[in-house]
């Protein structure tokens, strides 16, 4: 049930970072639930290493989103 709600989660996270980030974006669902749960990791971890996260701590659905958006800008900047 845990993966379930992880690929869930990152369904989510990856639609709202696709809304939100303008221009042409990745298409299908695999690849927008792995942009979402890379964007999830990534906002942890730079959490973490910017103070804003204890270390055990994840990052919550707004620092999730964000971490995606960052993640498709730096894709489309390295993409071309």
């Amino acid at each position: 049930m845990h993966l379930l709600a992880v690929l869930l989660i990152g369904l989510v996270v990856g639609l709202l970072a696709r809304i939100i980030t303008p221009g042409p974006n990745p298409r299908g669902i695999i690849v927008t639930i792995v942009i979402g749960i890379v964007g999830a990791v990534l906002a942890t971890y730079g959490g973490q290493a910017i103070g804003l996260y204890a270390p055990d701590e994840p990052a919550g659905f707004i620092g999730s989103v964000v971490g995606a958006v960052v993640l498709l800008v730096l894709l489309r900047l390295f993409s071309r």
